[in-house]
């Protein structure tokens, strides 16, 4: 297989270990890839759904794929998120060509970039961390419901639904809660003089410009490998929103890619 060569490669909330993981999509992304760079915005491994009886072979393989980049010379970079906040009690770790820290600060050509998972802003899991889980136990249970519902509208041949989705869209709470974060991260980002603020936690890919009363800044979101099957992909000096299809979509929709542009919110899936 070639794989394509990408200079940074930036993925969120795989939520490995869990049943709503698209797990044989997410390998066979990881095998279509050889970047320099790639960089785990947090809740990979989910260890707040984690049971000892479900951890299937395929999950399994994906950090194999991991390890097998790092292993051929990819830098890789896991940042911890809500969900595998226990890696934060260790604090930095090295091991190899594989580092875990809780955010990451670059510079790339001459532009300042602050790279974190973002539940930092998320009042429910600073002062409520039961009910967060809880909310996550209860996303979980709606993803493998809307699984099966998915695997009957395909075998009569119709479109796939998504719940979450369809919520997020309908729920002004939930508009409104998204809004807000990436209003918080640009501001900070602003504030601390970055010229990019990158995110992950909301499971919304996006990358547009953000002009506030104090300055600019490109604010992008990886999505997630539960609904949206989304990465960041640098290349040649250029972002972009990667989203790799599901075997289920048309074969005119394939080849087609997500173009970088100042205020996409892509409606994937």
């Amino acid at each position: 297989m070639t794989r394509r060569e990408v200079s940074v490669v930036i993925l969120s909330d795989l939520h490995l270990g869990t049943y709503g993981c698209h797990v044989r999509e997410l390998l066979d992304y990881l095998k279509s890839i050889k970047p320099e760079s790639l960089i785990l915005n947090g809740d990979i491994i989910d260890m707040w759904n984690f049971k000892k009886n479900y951890f299937p072979e395929e999950h399994l393989k994906v950090i194999k794929q991991i390890v097998h980049l790092a292993s051929k010379g990819t830098k890789v970079t896991y940042l911890s998120g809500n969900h595998d906040d226990l890696l934060r009690k260790f604090g930095d770790i090295k091991m190899g060509n594989i580092q875990v820290q809780d955010q990451l600060f670059l510079r790339i050509s001459g532009k300042q970039y602050w790279i974190f998972h973002g539940d930092v802003f998320d009042a429910s899991i600073q002062h409520a961390k039961w009910l967060a889980k809880l909310g996550g136990k209860s996303y979980d249970l709606l993803i493998r419901i809307n699984r099966l519902l998915n695997l009957l509208l395909e075998r009569f041949g119709k479109e796939p639904y998504s719940f979450s989705k369809a919520i997020k869209a309908k729920t002004k709470k939930a508009v409104s809660y998204i809004q807000s974060f990436e209003e918080v991260a640009c501001e900070l980002a602003i504030n601390k003089g970055y010229d990019f603020v990158i995110c992950g936690h909301i499971h919304q890919p996006t990358i547009k410009d953000v002009v506030l009363p104090k300055g600019r800044v490109r604010y992008m979101n990886s999505g997630d490998w539960v609904e949206n099957l989304t990465a960041l992909e640098y290349s040649y000096g250029e972002w972009r929103l990667h989203h790799h299809y599901l075997p289920s979509r048309e074969p005119s929709d394939a080849g087609k890619e997500d173009q970088m542009t100042t205020s996409t919110l892509l409606d994937l899936l």
